[in-house]
Order: C-alpha cells, then sequence, then structure tokens
C-alpha cells in the first residue's frame, strides 16, 4: 500500500466580493471550508486571500496587500506563437514527443505547462491537489473556456481533477502516452536569486514535493511511453540518468522512455 506523504496547507480566506461575484465567493468559502471576511485587515492568522477582481480569481499575499495579487495566466508566454496549434519546436514540446498525443501533468501548479501543451494541440488532463490553487485553476480554465479562438475551434480546456497525484495515477484505467512532472525542489542555496513571485507562492504555500521519488516511480509504472520530469539545472535526476534530455538555461527536461 503506498503511503501519501502529507503537504502543509497554508491558512487562507476568502474576500467578500460585491456585485455579481457575491454568490461565487459565498460559494468558494463554502467549498474550501474557510472563512469569508470582507477586507484583508485584521487578521493575522491568514496567510493568503482568495479574491474576484473583476471577472479573474488572484491569490492575495498578506505581505503584499496593497499590490495586485496573481491569477492563473491564460495568454501564450513570451515567445510563444498566437497561432494555435502552436509549433512544437521549444525543449518542452522536444520532451514530451511529436507523437504523443495525451499527457497527464500531475503537478500542475499554476497550469503554465499545461496550458502550453494544450496550445500545442496535446490532449492533457491536469492533477492538483490544493484546494486553493485548484480553486484559481477552474477561474482560469472556464476564461479559457470563454476565449473566442477557443470557441470558434470548439476546443475543449485540459480536464481538471483534483487530489493527490499518487493516488490519483493508481486510479488512470488508459495510460496516457506522457506523464509529466514538475515538482518543487529544495532552493540551492539561502542566498540564490529570488524565484519568480508565482514560484515564491507555490514554495511557501504548499512546501516542498518531498514525495517526488515515489511519486516519479508510480508515473513510470503507468505511463504508455515516457515520463518527463522538469526540474531546476542544479538538481540530480529524479529517476537517475535519462535516456534523453533538453537543457534550458535555468531548467532541463529529463526523459524517461518506458521499456
Amino acid at each position: 500500500m503506498d503511503v501519501l506523504t502529507p503537504f502543509f496547507q497554508p491558512k487562507i480566506a476568502v474576500l467578500i466580493s460585491e456585485g455579481k461575484y457575491f454568490e461565487c465567493v459565498q460559494k468558494l468559502a463554502q467549498k474550501l471550508q474557510v472563512p469569508l471576511y470582507k477586507s484583508p485587515e485584521n487578521h493575522p492568522d491568514v496567510d493568503y486571500f482568495l479574491q474576484y477582481q473583476h471577472n479573474v480569481l488572484a491569490l492575495i499575499d498578506k505581505n503584499s496587500l496593497k499590490k495586485q495579487g496573481i491569477s492563473v495566466n491564460i495568454n501564450p508566454r513570451s515567445g510563444e506563437q498566437l497561432s494555435y496549434p502552436a509549433p512544437k519546436k521549444n525543449d518542452l514540446a522536444k520532451a514530451i514527443g511529436r507523437q504523443t498525443k495525451t499527457v497527464i501533468d500531475a503537478t500542475t501548479g499554476w497550469g503554465q505547462d499545461a496550458l502550453a501543451l494544450f496550445r500545442m494541440g496535446y490532449e492533457v488532463e491536469c492533477f492538483e491537489r490544493s484546494l486553493m490553487m485548484m480553486a484559481l485553476l477552474e477561474n482560469g480554465f472556464l476564461r479559457l473556456s470563454q476565449e473566442k479562438w477557443v470557441q470558434t475551434r470548439t476546443l475543449i480546456p485540459p480536464k481538471l481533477t483534483q487530489g493527490n497525484a499518487i493516488k490519483l495515477l493508481n486510479t488512470v484505467k488508459i495510460a496516457p502516452d506522457c506523464i509529466y512532472l514538475d515538482p518543487m525542489f529544495p532552493p540551492k542555496r539561502k542566498k540564490s536569486a529570488l524565484a519568480k513571485k508565482s514560484i515564491q507562492i507555490l514554495q511557501q504555500a504548499l512546501g516542498q514535493d518531498d514525495d517526488r521519488q515515489q511519486l516519479f516511480k508510480i508515473a513510470m509504472r503507468v505511463t504508455k511511453k515516457r515520463v518527463v520530469v522538469k526540474s531546476p539545472l542544479y538538481a540530480d535526476p529524479l529517476g537517475g540518468k535519462p535516456q534523453m534530455g533538453f537543457k534550458g538555461k535555468l531548467v532541463r527536461y529529463d526523459v524517461y522512455l518506458k521499456s
């Protein structure tokens, strides 16, 4: 029997939004079983707040209340083409493979790689164990479904499933061509350059993925063709020496093929 490693869950609250989003925030607070407050002030026990900023659900750090919150970005990243499907030319696409059709992103986070794969034409399913991140992803994917280019082509955004990936992978009925892992690794050193704010939020809010070795082993057992692991350059390969690798300036993609 697999033992699931517990992970840190931050204390969050939902901020009341006026107008048409009032009912939405009530349902969100009830779903997450967290408090619903009118203002972020005078709540020292709360680490993060969820708030609708127009139609966008954003995450607000209590230490930066005056700044704009962080949300799931559904727009193409810098350097990506706006056409659909986007060309499969970058390192991520090379690692996933041109013959791959179905991908499970088992560590979705902010969903940026999953959305990039979706824009390249892959069929993507996303696993996310954090209820907080799940709420942000659901809002982002809902906004994606309302985009004109998505509706014109009758595309369906990636499927979202909440839960621990280790448990979820054990229930997969049809093996995907590829399982994609982007676990959080400990920082190289304390004095290293600060990571992007969204990554900092993930590290602070959810902690490290201490069960990443266990997740990799199960992914290798479940996948049909390959497992791709994204990691910082300084980190040791998660599954030993990979069969293929694609290295960028800050990260690399290790490719493990199923024998």
